[in-house]
């Protein structure tokens, strides 16, 4: 083959293989919609920390007051009113000055409102004080700075060997003196 004529072919076929890739690669991108663009730069939707195994404890004058377990905690400070939301379950374990557990409650999801002082615990809440009384809801509030928890749910406690029932309930956060506000009924049972 005549030199001059194989350039002129490998020249073409190198085009045309560039032409290829250039019409590839247009046809597979897709033009972005401005809302799925802001979804993906909206810093605020994003967690700006990830824990996993997560465990803190809380102390006050060198002596632990609480202890929060969770196997995933998600931190949304760039949010107007930042909180923490525990998708995976929550425990809070309080303790008494002396060390002795005071009160525990469990639930499978949980946030922190930060500013309010405010957590909100969802599905399969517990709450068990130090008498041994529990406490069972599907939604349960817990005010920090007032140091009250509440709910407007139906919620069930077991004190001993009675059972009672209503819907809303309101105590101090050791659940020591608590109150159900719309009463359905108690059941007693012996063991």
């Amino acid at each position: 083959m005549i030199p001059f004529l194989k350039n002129k072919i490998q020249t073409y076929t190198a085009s045309g293989l560039i032409l290829l890739a250039v019409c590839v690669f247009a046809a597979s991108c897709q033009s972005n919609k401005p809302e799925e663009i802001a979804a993906i730069t909206n810093r605020e939707e994003i967690p700006s920390l990830i824990y996993d195994e997560f465990e803190s404890t809380l102390t006050d004058s060198g002596k632990i007051t609480h202890k929060f377990i969770t196997p995933k905690l998600l931190r949304y400070d760039r949010k107007k009113e930042p909180y923490m939301e525990f998708p995976n379950g929550l425990h809070v374990i309080m303790y008494q000055s002396n060390g002795e557990i005071d009160a525990q409650i469990k639930c499978r999801n949980a946030f922190n409102y930060e500013k309010k002082g405010l957590w909100e615990l969802n599905i399969d809440v517990e709450a068990i004080n130090l008498k041994g009384e529990v406490l069972n809801t599907e939604q349960l509030y817990w005010d920090t700075k007032a140091k009250r928890i509440y709910s407007e749910k139906f919620v069930t406690i077991t004190q001993g060997s009675s059972v009672y029932t209503g819907t809303g309930f309101e105590a101090d956060e050791n659940m020591e003196n608590w109150d159900i506000k719309n009463i359905q009924g108690d059941l007693e049972f012996e063991e």
